[in-house]
């Protein structure tokens, strides 16, 4: 309907790769910030609960800075499938849950993850 806007596809594809590192870095910073009281939250082991938040850092730098962007977007994919799983079959919080608690926020970025998988970030990556 409008094909104009066509040619700026690779500039919202960065708009949508700072959006999903803002989010992710930040998770992640905060993990690594309280790791005991976060793996508390979560239910997992302190180690586990680190691996998470590194992961998250780097997946959400990785799709920044367009480093082994598929590989980062994959990966925070599988971090918020495993969110979804927590959420609606261990915690039951429901769709939207309470104060942004509930899986439909984690169904957005994967989402937002899986457009950047499939076109591999756009023009504007540094390295995959």
């Amino acid at each position: 309907m409008f094909p104009q806007l066509h040619q700026f596809t690779d500039l919202a594809l960065v708009l949508l790769r700072l959006m999903v590192a803002i989010v992710f870095v930040n998770s992640g910073w905060s993990t690594l910030n309280a790791p005991a009281r976060r793996a508390k939250d979560l239910g997992f082991s302190r180690p586990f609960t680190v691996f998470l938040g590194v992961a998250e850092i780097l997946g959400g730098l990785g799709v920044l800075f367009g480093i082994l962007t598929q590989l980062a977007a994959a990966g925070l994919i599988l971090i918020n499938l495993g969110a979804v799983h927590r959420k609606s079959l261990v915690w039951r919080t429901g769709f939207w849950g309470e104060a942004m608690a509930g899986w439909s926020y984690d169904l957005f970025l994967i989402a937002m993850n899986l457009v950047i998988l499939t076109t591999a970030g756009g023009r504007f990556v540094a390295w995959g």
